[in-house]
């Protein structure tokens, strides 16, 4: 997922992905904890993408009170 790609989406979708996103995180933790995780590399990975989409919602929202 890039940033770019993101910036098309409107609010609605970006808040839906986020929320998927967290469940995510959440579960891979979990199986992590458990020793059940195959790919560590996937906790980084949605990390850094709720990064991303929490980036383009900051910079909507700055936009919007400049």
């Amino acid at each position: 997922m890039k940033a770019d790609d993101i910036r098309d989406w409107d609010d609605v979708e970006v808040l839906a992905r986020l929320k998927e996103l967290r469940e995510e995180q959440f579960k891979l933790r979990f199986h992590g904890s458990m020793m059940q995780l195959e790919n560590n590399a996937l906790v980084g990975q949605v990390r850094r993408d709720i990064a991303r989409l929490r980036t383009v919602l900051r910079e909507r929202e700055l936009a919007q009170n400049a």
